[in-house]
């Protein structure tokens, strides 16, 4: 068996008892589907992102909606494809109104799945996408417009921080940064 085999079959094995999940609040707030993660279980490169919005609570998948149709086009760019990064978020069920997950659906959710999503992967760079995936995964607050650019550590795995999708969507001008921080997590992720 395969490394990846092999780590997709400790994934599913990780999932299979939360399939229903109500562990925290936002199970019972009315999501369609739990988005567990999407990608290469062997991946060198792991991005986290806040949690699910509308499109992605529908389809089941991380970074589907219009933030993921940018994440694609920098992807794109860069020479990264979906099978060769894992992408997951801190929570795994939409929160209602794309509200930031509230401090023990972050914390719930991070014990059941996060960490151990990270354990299984062992991915040699995190690129954590906004300031909530970024506090969510350091557990302290963090101001991601200082914080990216720089490379930090989460148990001895480099994280990159960079401005979400979302956030590029509404502020264009900021684009390049997105890009430069992607492109700094494949480059650290490929020299390991």
């Amino acid at each position: 068996m395969t490394a990846k085999n092999y780590k997709q079959k400790l994934l599913d094995q990780l999932y299979a008892p939360y399939k229903k999940c109500l562990a925290c609040p936002l199970g019972g707030l009315g999501r369609t589907n739990i988005v567990f993660g999407t990608g290469n279980p062997d991946a060198t490169l792991m991005f986290i992102g806040e949690g699910p919005g509308r499109d992605e609570d529908a389809q089941g998948k991380p970074f589907v909606g219009r933030s993921g149709k940018l994440l694609n086009k920098v992807f794109e760019t860069i020479g990264i494809t979906r099978d060769d990064i894992f992408i997951t978020n801190i929570v795994k069920c939409r929160p209602p109104n794309n509200r930031r997950p509230a401090p023990i659906e972050s914390s719930t959710c991070k014990k059941l799945l996060l960490f151990k999503q990270i354990q299984i992967i062992r991915p040699q760079v995190i690129c954590t996408l906004g300031s909530a995936a970024l506090e969510g995964l350091l557990e302290q607050k963090v101001k991601i417009s200082k914080a990216r650019g720089t490379t930090l550590e989460f148990r001895s795995t480099k994280v990159v921080p960079a401005f979400h999708p979302a956030y590029i969507l509404r502020n264009s001008s900021k684009l390049n940064y997105l890009v430069e921080d992607i492109q700094k997590a494949y480059s650290l992720s490929a020299s390991q």
